[in-house]
């Protein structure tokens, strides 16, 4: 297993604790990918430094950790520029791979994409990510050929390689419109049935209770973006069948490459007449997970749907309780899941359950709750068809 650093900067937008939560994140992302996060390393800045990312003093010092130790990876937390992987290359004497945050998420999702579609949605995002930074591969711009019978209008290698990364793209854009369409003819023909997609940062728990509901084989692991390949699968609780999708998990920074080519696999979100959003409360940042959900949705246009809240992994939860004659203030860290329970519930009643999938605690109540939503709208769109079962 190869040996990676993380990098990350405390800036005026953003504080230590929330770089320490990014990089938490970065180091998941990494193990995912199949990288051992040994270090990592923050510096406060007031802005990226536009040639090396982190200052000059800083950079040397990753340079020396990284070659003691035998280091292969280095990994930014944000996106670099071309002229900053290319001069951190030559810090770096280009033994070590320098990737930024959405260079590992395309790794991921490269080695995970099975179907068709996620496939060449993967390799779109690959290119449209490595147009702009052709440079850092070429740094010679000598014509290709020259001399008698070749005096062209010359060409660089580099201009070359744009153009067939372009034709490329041209091309990929070309085979995804036609799998859309054979996509939305499938959704065409699941008429008569309402459609419940679920939503949720990546690693909420989405196959598992996919799983559950729909009594099937998705893969499911605890790993990001463990589901790149929308999974649709006809669900009946008691007499009332629907439609249920899996979709792929979001995640804060994510590559904008990535949500212009995952956008008809988003569609089924936005299609959808229902939103399940699972949040794993027992991650600490699950409020943050929320809010990116709820962004994410809005850039789709999927914000108006109706949906509801459901807090997965209750059985992992835990908190730390405070001394009664301790006077320092109360925390995230230090509310129960009842203190959670009573909060949420209350901000959103009738729509809010909190489950463990897994475990299939309060499992019950939630199928109770979905069908209740679901019959709602059944009767609404086809108040003719008594259910089918």
């Amino acid at each position: 297993m190869e040996k990676a650093v993380l990098v990350g900067l405390v800036t005026f937008e953003s504080s230590e604790e929330q770089t320490n939560e990014y990089l938490e994140e970065l180091a998941f992302l990494a193990k995912t990918a199949g990288a051992k996060p040994i270090k990592k390393f923050i510096q406060k800045l007031s802005k990226p430094d536009k040639n090396t990312f982190l200052g000059k003093g800083k950079i040397e010092e990753v340079y020396y950790f990284a070659k003691s130790n035998d280091v292969s990876i280095i990994i930014f937390d944000d996106d670099l520029s071309p002229t900053q992987i290319r001069n951190i290359e030559k810090i770096f004497n280009e033994k070590s791979k320098i990737l930024d945050r959405s260079n590992l998420i395309l790794d991921i999702f490269a080695n995970r994409a099975k179907t068709a579609q996620a496939r060449t949605q993967v390799e779109l995002a690959q290119y449209q990510y490595l147009l702009p930074r052709l440079t850092r591969m070429w740094t010679h711009l000598e014509r290709q050929k020259g001399g008698i019978g070749m005096r062209g209008p010359g060409e660089t290698q580099i201009e070359t390689d744009r153009r067939i990364i372009k034709d490329k793209i041209s091309l990929l854009k070309k085979q995804l419109k036609k799998i859309e369409k054979q996509s939305i003819t499938r959704r065409k023909a699941r008429k008569h049935l309402i459609r419940v997609a679920l939503i949720g940062y990546t690693n909420a728990g989405k196959s598992t209770l996919m799983n559950q509901l729909a009594k099937s084989e998705v893969f499911a692991e605890d790993k990001l973006f463990a589901t790149l390949d929308t999974t649709v699968r006809k669900v009946v609780i008691d007499n009332l069948p629907f439609l249920l999708t899996d979709t792929v998990g979001f995640i804060r920074k994510l590559p904008h490459q990535l949500i212009e080519s995952f956008k008809s696999t988003l569609d089924e979100v936005v299609e959808a007449d229902f939103l399940i959003h699972l949040v794993d409360i027992s991650n600490q940042n699950f409020e943050d997970h929320i809010n990116v959900v709820n962004k994410t949705l809005v850039d789709i246009g999927a914000s108006n749907k109706p949906n509801m809240l459901v807090f997965n992994k209750i059985d992992q939860y835990t908190f730390e309780k405070k001394d009664e004659d301790d006077l320092t203030p109360i925390t995230s860290k230090n509310f129960s899941l009842e203190d959670l329970q009573k909060s949420w519930i209350s901000k959103i009643e009738n729509k809010t359950i909190f489950i463990s999938a897994l475990k299939k605690e309060f499992y019950n109540e939630f199928k109770t709750l979905l069908y209740g939503e679901v019959k709602k709208l059944h009767e609404k769109r086809y108040p003719y068809n008594n259910f089918l079962y």
